[in-house]
């Protein structure tokens, strides 16, 4: 593995940007499920259960949607008063179609140093071979009921 792909920024924001305008774009609701005890994570508290949060991002819901590479932020109301919302992109564990559970669990972020011990083979050929569990992390190891995991 060359330097410059071991520097390579995160692939998640990119995935929670075609993915918020796919469900978009077919007319139904974005929604995210967020950790919300990680650090960063600004969310009203009354929104949180069991330490995780589901928020509508949908653009008539919310104002100045804003996912970048490091977060996810906007403006929406909460019991009819104005918030802001600022989401690490680190704490977002899924994106998904309110109208048909449609969507996906995001992956673990891979550490930049992953291979710094190592010469670099184990993870090429670890890239070719098929995983050997294909079920996606989203708090605890398992997937949200109300999730399917597109192919």
């Amino acid at each position: 593995m060359t330097d410059t792909t071991s520097r390579m920024t995160s692939h998640r924001p990119y995935l929670l940007r075609a993915l918020n305008e796919w469900i978009a774009d077919n007319g139904m609701t974005p929604h995210l499920l967020v950790d919300a005890t990680m650090a960063g994570v600004q969310v009203p508290a009354s929104a949180v259960k069991e330490g995780k949060v589901v928020l509508n991002i949908a653009e008539r819901a919310v104002v100045r949607l804003l996912i970048d590479n490091d977060a996810v932020s906007f403006t929406a109301r909460f019991g009819g008063v104005s918030q802001a919302v600022h989401v690490p992109i680190g704490a977002v564990l899924a994106i998904y179609s309110r109208e048909t559970g449609q969507g996906m669990a995001l992956p673990d972020e891979v550490p930049h140093d992953a291979d710094a011990a190592g010469d670099g083979d184990d993870a090429v050929a670890s890239q070719d071979a098929p995983p050997e569990d294909d079920t996606p992390p989203s708090g605890g190891g398992k997937r949200p009921p109300f999730l399917r995991v597109v192919k």
